[in-house]
């Protein structure tokens, strides 16, 4: 019997305006409607980002909230000696105010665009002000839980998880943050979001390559095979999707795995396991 394999998130028009449409594509801002949705598209902004692009800096006062569309945001820790690490990543589930949620002004971290796409920007004093909105509210304090377990999750990911499962479990995360097969990212880039050696990196692509599960050239990874990646993944990308699954529902649709699609998951990674 043929495999039914999950459908991935499909990628919209790029967007040239801010529109109501467009706030429907990030699942906090889907929260909102009436004067504080009004508000958004009178005050708020869409912007481009291009990596690295700046998002907040540690210890200087957060000024602007980015609330993803098609992009990703990487919050990391830099250690005396410059090196840096990932400790989390932001897409289209989500938004960049997290320390804002919790009561501060500032944060020890700093965050940039890891993946560039767009992102709709408003000042931090309006994002305070649309907090009186219920729904809205409720979809904040339910990514900020899902958020903090999976910073746990993903301490222990990459404690316990070798690195071609965590570079698997990152691509499929980002795939379904950005909503294309296509993923901008290169292997050094990549090492430092995995807190690894480059070299570990590469060998890890190059034995995902051999399994026909991506390919890469020139600055991009493209998924071929999902299920094949989702076989080659930790348990960490199932962790990762019932966290934040609702959210991203909301603007990815419905892409849920059947039993066939888990089943050939579990076979292919059993596959790649004989292989590494």
């Amino acid at each position: 019997m043929a495999i039914k394999k999950r459908t991935p998130p499909s990628r919209r028009p790029v967007p040239t305006k801010l529109t109501s449409e467009v706030l429907q594509q990030n699942a906090i801002l889907h929260g909102l409607d009436g004067p504080e949705a009004s508000e958004v598209l009178e005050r708020g902004s869409l912007v481009d980002l291009a990596v690295r692009h700046q998002i907040y800096q540690p210890d200087e006062p957060i000024k602007d909230v980015f609330f993803p569309l098609d992009c990703v945001l990487s919050v990391v820790t830099r250690m005396e000696d410059g090196s840096q690490i990932e400790v989390g990543t932001i897409g289209r589930e989500g938004l960049s105010a997290i320390p804002l949620l919790l009561g501060a002004t500032t944060t020890a971290n700093e965050s940039y665009c890891q993946v560039p796409g767009h992102a709709v920007k408003i000042e931090a004093k309006l994002f305070q002000s649309l907090k009186t909105n219920g729904r809205f509210l409720q979809l904040l304090n339910r990514y900020v839980q899902a958020y903090v377990n999976m910073l746990g999750q993903l301490a222990a990911c990459n404690r316990l998880h070798n690195v071609y499962e965590r570079c698997a479990r990152w691509l499929l995360m980002t795939q379904d943050r950005v909503g294309d097969p296509d993923i901008h990212l290169t292997h050094e880039y990549l090492a430092m979001m995995l807190g690894t050696q480059r070299s570990g990196v590469t060998i890890a692509a190059g034995t995902l390559h051999r399994a026909g599960f991506i390919e890469y050239t020139h600055g991009i990874i493209t998924i071929l095979d999902r299920v094949g990646l989702e076989g080659a993944s930790c348990e960490c990308y199932r962790v990762a999707s019932e966290q934040f699954g609702g959210l991203l529902r909301l603007v990815n649709g419905n892409n849920g795995s059947d039993a066939s699609s888990s089943d050939e998951a579990a076979r292919k990674r059993k596959k790649i396991a004989t292989r590494s």
